[in-house]
């Protein structure tokens, strides 16, 4: 990851972290300034904790989702060079490596084939087939 992305990322979140604390810093009138200032240091620490682990969260989710498409694109790139599959028209999405497809095939087993062509391209854990046999009509 670069670090002017990184830093995109980094300093709204900081930030954002900072001002969800601010309210710590209101003083109440029955607290000591000493248990004021221990409250508002404790809420800062859980602000800064919870700011990290968003930040984390993104990171990984962004990671994931950058995967999730470049196994897609590997997918339709086998699909479209595969000879039985090329010429179907398949929706290809992939979430977690689950790869789903979507679309009309002319047989069963054009769709057998393109799941099996999925199944073995690399990052795919397992593939849900939804494609759907639709006949040509017969114009006689």
């Amino acid at each position: 990851m670069n670090i002017k992305y990184s830093l995109k990322l980094v300093v709204p979140t900081v930030l954002l972290g900072l001002a969800m604390s601010i309210p710590a810093f209101a003083q109440d009138d029955n607290m000591s300034a000493s248990d004021s200032m221990h409250s508002a240091g404790k809420n800062i620490e859980q602000a800064g904790s919870d700011t990290a682990a968003a930040a984390k969260d993104a990171y990984h989710g962004t990671k994931r989702a950058v995967a999730d498409a470049a196994i897609s694109a590997k997918v339709k790139s086998a699909l479209h060079n595969d000879q039985t599959v090329g010429g179907s028209d398949i929706h290809v999405s992939t979430t977690t490596g689950v790869v789903t497809l979507q679309g009309q095939v002319p047989s069963r087993e054009v769709a057998s084939h393109a799941e099996d062509v999925a199944a073995h391209t690399a990052g795919v854990r397992r593939v849900n087939n939804q494609l759907m046999v639709v006949s040509a009509a017969r114009t006689d």
